[in-house]
């Protein structure tokens, strides 16, 4: 069926967008409910906290599984059918999560969850796919909106619901949460017919001749790459900075994450831009901002009010970036959505554990400063990437 014919079976509400971005952000922040849970967890299931730790390791790498090789089934399957089906897996996950008796079990469960949690990045290209035209930068920006929110917010519902009813309960929730929306979806969506018919070794394989066929996609590849990497390296590293200069409780320091979010909050708006043929200057826009981000961050060193903006931009930088890569590569074939999301998320993945290594090693040798000095060099190459694009991949499009 052609994405027309869809269009006229089913219309894309704004209601139904924004489930399909609570669906996004509920699959992805199952990735991070253990973070502020390591410490009770470990105590709980009698581990040392450096073991407990490996839970976190555990779901990224699930998702890193689910990315690779599930990810591309969503063009050669119904992904309709493909996305309640990994839901159902993943509210079984999580409830065996919840009644783990042992270490062993919560991380076998934890790899399974983070290998479902890559539902959200099948629900986005169907989002797309069932847009009109005209609205596929605004239904974006949403759906990717909701996977960021789920990504900030994780921490703080987990913190909350484990002070409420212990850790065990944060488990409980997230799979009443993925089994209520996975009823919802099945209600509401329609069946969406695959869009190419190949073996699934030949899907896999495609994956690499597409990332070979499309200077487009290698060049937001490596600007993905670069906003994610410089993402984790904020967030990993403030900890410490918030820690040790200000002297904030945990409790304190996870509250940051709602001003990530109110960044992040603006940065769909940037998919109106794309609608409007302006995807080039989106993406050279939101670099600059992320480089005013780093700045102010720097200042915020000691200046809390000036690190406050500062995450306020570089927020919002980094999603409206991230949701103009996807907007730019999405528009590249329609029966490889799944594929172009496989190549272009597992990079920006890879990124996110580059800027994690980074920045402790980078604290710890220079502090926050140099930390922010690495920031704006990421930045820095990203725009010197993005000229060398405007002069030569993306000269004859439009973007």
């Amino acid at each position: 069926m052609t994405e027309s014919g869809k269009h006229q079976l089913f219309t894309l509400t704004r209601a139904v967008t924004l489930l399909l971005a609570v669906t996004c952000g509920t699959s992805v922040a199952g990735l991070y409910y253990a973070q502020p849970l390591l410490v009770t967890i470990a105590d709980h299931l009698h581990v040392s906290s450096s073991t407990a730790a490996f839970l976190v390791t555990a779901s990224q790498i699930g998702y890193t599984l689910g990315l690779m090789f599930l990810v591309p089934l969503g063009d050669v399957l119904d992904r309709k059918r493909l996305i309640v089906a990994m839901m159902t897996v993943a509210v079984a996950a999580a409830a065996g999560a919840a009644a783990s008796p042992n270490f062993v079990t919560l991380c076998v469960l934890l790899v399974l969850g983070g290998i479902t949690s890559a539902t959200a990045m099948v629900v986005v290209p169907m989002a797309v796919g069932l847009a009109a035209e005209s609205e596929r930068g605004r239904v974006t920006g949403t759906v990717m909106g909701g996977l960021l929110f789920g990504i900030l917010l994780a921490r703080t519902v987990s913190g909350a619901i484990a002070e409420f009813g212990g850790w065990r309960l944060v488990y409980v929730a997230a799979a009443v949460a993925l089994a209520v929306l996975a009823l919802l979806l099945v209600r509401i969506l329609p069946p969406i017919a695959p869009t190419a018919s190949l073996t699934y070794p030949r899907l896999l394989r495609s994956i690499f001749t597409i990332i070979g066929r499309e200077p487009v996609l290698r060049g937001r590849m490596a600007l993905g790459f670069l906003a994610m990497c410089g993402f984790a390296l904020m967030w990993t590293s403030s900890t410490f900075l918030l820690a040790e200069e200000y002297g904030y409780s945990d409790g304190v320091i996870g509250l940051f994450g709602l001003a990530g979010v109110a960044g992040a909050a603006g940065a769909p708006v940037t998919g109106r831009l794309v609608d409007a043929g302006h995807a080039r200057l989106s993406t050279t826009l939101t670099w600059s901002i992320v480089l005013v981000g780093w700045g102010l961050l720097a200042l915020g060193m000691h200046h809390l009010p000036a690190f406050i903006v500062g995450i306020l931009l570089f927020d919002f930088g980094v999603q409206a970036a991230h949701i103009t890569n996807q907007n730019r590569i999405y528009g590249l074939h329609p029966d490889e959505r799944s594929r172009l999301t496989t190549a272009y998320m597992v990079t920006f993945f890879f990124g996110g554990v580059a800027g994690s290594i980074i920045a402790s090693l980078a604290y710890d040798a220079g502090g926050w400063l140099l930390v922010c000095a690495i920031g704006a060099g990421l930045t820095t190459a990203a725009l010197a990437i993005w000229a060398t694009i405007c002069a030569t991949t993306e000269r004859e499009t439009k973007i």
